[in-house]
């Protein structure tokens, strides 16, 4: 079984190649990915593999973006740290997931679903990713955000949220008229939560929505920096690994 883990934690492909050798000796991990960018330029080359462990969310970007840039006919098995209710339609899709941390027996599982699914080839597994990323696209991203004020809880509308930033191990929100919320979630989650055409996390502590970004500058070592509406004390600076994502994203 011939297969790729596109996984951008190295400790966490390390560990699940390991897994896959001790299911079966046959496993050949023929190449580990960390991004979406590597991820396209990988599968352009028409690799023959039998089986892809996908994380969701990459380092930049979410993995459903390999779809619509290059072909894939291999049957994928996606990663997840969140559990989100939207994951439910990979197994109509007969596409299976696993939450991190990946049980063992949940692994084999899955394998032997592959097993028993897709060992034929060229079973239009692309297409079905690609009607299943239009199906989220449309259905899968929040329209509020869940806030905490006090003792009380309420919400703000996506659509008037400029950006998001973590503070240590709490999660802010800032609106359009710079009033600052406190969220029930960190930004990791909002990330796969947020629609991705209108929002972009430019590095660990900063999630932008389109709206917010007034002027884009060429910063340092190939770096991007922005200048926000509210304006921020929060880094704007483009993590240099984001920054080809982020010029993709801004000409949508």
């Amino acid at each position: 079984m011939r297969v790729v883990i596109i996984e951008d934690e190295i400790p966490a492909a390390s560990r699940l190649g390991k897994m896959l050798h001790a299911i079966s000796d046959e496993t050949e991990i023929v190449k580990k990915i960390d991004s979406v960018e590597a991820a396209v330029r990988y599968f352009k080359g028409g690799e023959d593999i039998d089986l892809i462990f996908m994380d969701i969310q990459l380092a930049d970007g979410l993995s459903f973006d390999i779809f619509s840039q290059t072909e894939i006919k291999a049957p994928v098995i996606f990663t997840t740290a969140y559990d989100q209710y939207t994951l439910k339609a990979f197994k109509v899709n007969s596409i299976d997931y696993l939450l991190k941390p990946i049980d063992e027996q949940e692994l084999e599982q899955a394998v032997d679903k592959f097993r028993q699914l897709y060992q034929q080839k060229n079973n239009g597994f692309s297409e079905k990713i690609l009607r299943l990323v239009e199906e989220l696209n449309a259905t899968r991203f929040k329209e509020r955000l869940l806030i905490k004020r006090g003792q009380q809880l309420s919400y703000l509308k996506t659509s008037s949220t400029a950006y998001c930033f973590a503070d240590g191990k709490l999660c802010y929100a800032i609106d359009f008229t710079n009033n600052k919320y406190l969220l029930e979630c960190n930004l990791s989650q909002l990330e796969e939560q947020l629609q991705p055409n209108q929002f972009y996390r430019i590095n660990r502590h900063l999630l932008v929505n389109i709206e917010a970004v007034t002027k884009v500058h060429t910063w340092l070592g190939g770096r991007l920096k922005l200048e926000l509406q509210p304006s921020t004390s929060a880094d704007t600076v483009v993590s240099r690994e984001r920054v080809n994502g982020f010029k993709e994203w801004l000409g949508q």
